[in-house]
């Protein structure tokens, strides 16, 4: 799985057969310390593995002690043409570089960022997608095709392959799902960095995760990534949950609670919707590994989700509570959700 060479932002190993780990992004303006450091916090909380920050200006690198102060997940500095802020932002102690040489200047430059980078042991993601591409690459394909992307990619990295900097990560993100799935898998073919998997402006949460699902599980099936971020026009909170769904969907991730619910039917006489997304809101932050059932009917109940660890499947007005397909008892609907915590907590 993954990409065969890896780089380690402060200890979190990425890519070399390393675990997917999950990245977002803060959205609060780089300035606001505060609530940026609020949001970070969250994000730590949903269990965010890698924090990406905009630093658009000089007075924005007091974010990064902020922030490596309170959380512990390492930082991201998101930078574009100044390199003097990539040094800074070095010397501020951040864990990772998200530059694109190709933009900052001559190679005197691209070298003081490779060679500071170097020094403090800090990757470098190049990161390119369908609106950045240059020109001189637009005019050989003629719009953003895969295999464009992936060229500006490793142009971007020959750059710091120049001064002996290897320490890369690539993204070759587009809004359009299967350009994306094909410039990674070209990508993959192509070199051994690795790769940090996402669809670029996804849109707001209901199409963005299904864009994000496709794009990124789809490549992960096939075991290319290292890495992912689902980006949604949304709290960055649910792009995390979102990408720990994704994993866990696919079996590569067995932290937090899987959930199993049927699509309810005629025989269904409970209100299961509003039951399964309570449960799903109430047991979000779980971290135990089970996998929990919320079934509408005793049809769909003990014996279609008898692999659940704990379930409930519903009756008429009531509703049983199972484990592991062997009921324990019944309870009305009302108390169903809080019957079936209370197993979770037992196990």
């Amino acid at each position: 799985m993954g990409s065969k060479l890896s780089v380690f932002a402060s200890k979190l190993k990425i890519g070399g057969g390393a675990d997917i780990s999950v990245q977002s992004m803060l959205n609060v303006p780089a300035h606001n310390i505060e609530d940026s450091v609020k949001q970070a916090k969250a994000l730590e909380d949903a269990g965010c593995q890698v924090i990406r920050a905009a630093i658009p200006d000089m007075d924005a690198v007091r974010l990064i002690p902020a922030l490596k102060e309170n959380v512990s997940v390492p930082i991201v500095a998101d930078i574009h043409f100044n390199y003097k802020l990539a040094l800074e932002a070095v010397s501020a102690g951040v864990d990772k570089i998200r530059i694109n040489p190709g933009n900052i200047g001559d190679d005197s430059r691209v070298k003081e960022v490779a060679d500071a980078c170097k020094a403090h042991n800090i990757p470098i993601r190049i990161g390119v997608n369908s609106g950045s591409l240059e020109k001189h690459i637009l005019a050989k394909y003629s719009h953003p095709t895969a295999q464009a992307l992936c060229d500006s990619a490793l142009y971007h990295a020959s750059l710091l392959e120049k001064f002996d900097f290897h320490d890369i990560v690539l993204s070759m993100k587009s809004s359009n799902v299967k350009t994306m799935i094909e410039a990674y898998r070209i990508a993959s073919k192509t070199c051994d960095y690795p790769l940090h998997l996402g669809v670029t402006e996804a849109g707001t949460q209901r199409m963005g995760i299904i864009k994000s699902s496709v794009g990124i599980g789809s490549l992960l099936c096939d075991g290319i990534g290292d890495t992912i971020r689902v980006s949604l026009t949304d709290d960055p909170v649910n792009e995390v949950y979102a990408a720990k769904d994704i994993l866990k969907s696919i079996g590569l991730l067995n932290s937090g609670i899987t959930f199993v619910s049927c699509p309810t039917c005629g025989r269904t006489k409970i209100d299961l919707i509003s039951l399964a997304n309570e449960a799903q809101e109430r047991l979000k932050d779980c971290k135990k590994n089970i996998k929990v059932a919320i079934m509408g009917c005793v049809v769909n109940g003990p014996g279609e989700a008898k692999e659940a660890d704990i379930g409930i499947a519903g009756g008429d007005k009531e509703g049983l509570v199972f484990k592991k397909g062997e009921i324990l008892y019944k309870v009305g609907e009302d108390k169903l959700i809080d019957a079936l915590i209370d197993e979770i907590d037992k196990l």
